[in-house]
């Protein structure tokens, strides 16, 4: 089968992670994914900022988790060493889009080279906030951005899960 597809076929979302870092060069090669996703009027609205600083993950882990409604120990990044986030030109009527393809590429490349990942979500809340907006400034990150996704990574900690079956009724030809 074509490996493309087999990875389409196989990734599943992790919801538990091993503590060990993913070395920084599987990290570039999996945002460097990220940077090639089709993307509305070839623009590349959506960028991606990764965070591997502990202090900074867990602040998001914390801010993600209040949103969410959790309870204060909850880790909704599920112990994930790695979070990228994507965010896009909050004005571009396809950020969204773009931003979500960007998220897919990331997914998929991260399955490729042995890492687990999982979207979280939230993201749009938390960049629309003074802390998430003071976070991005931190960064050197100026211009309006809506957060479209966290995709968390890390070496999974336990089985992949498998493949539901797949609906019936979910596709449709009109020929």
């Amino acid at each position: 089968m074509n490996e493309v597809l087999k990875a389409m076929e196989e990734r599943r979302s992790i919801r538990q992670y091993k503590p060990d870092s993913v070395p920084k060069e599987i990290i570039d090669k999996i945002i460097r994914a990220g940077t090639y996703a089709p993307n509305g009027m070839g623009r590349q609205s959506a960028i991606i900022v990764a965070v591997t600083n502990k202090e900074l993950r867990d602040r998001l882990s914390k801010m993600n988790s209040e949103i969410g409604g959790w309870e204060p120990d909850f880790d909704p990044f599920y112990g994930a060493p790695v979070v990228l986030i994507v965010l896009a030109e909050k004005n571009w009527r396809n950020c969204v889009y773009d931003g979500s393809l960007v998220m897919g590429n990331l997914m998929l490349a991260a399955h490729s080279l042995g890492i687990g990942s999982c979207w979280i979500n939230r993201a749009k809340q938390e960049f629309e906030s003074d802390e998430g907006k003071a976070i991005l400034k931190s960064l050197g990150i100026e211009g309006e951005y809506e957060g479209i996704g966290h995709c968390v990574l890390g070496y999974p900690d336990g089985p992949i899960p498998q493949a539901a079956p797949r609906k019936e009724n979910h596709v449709f030809y009109a020929d």
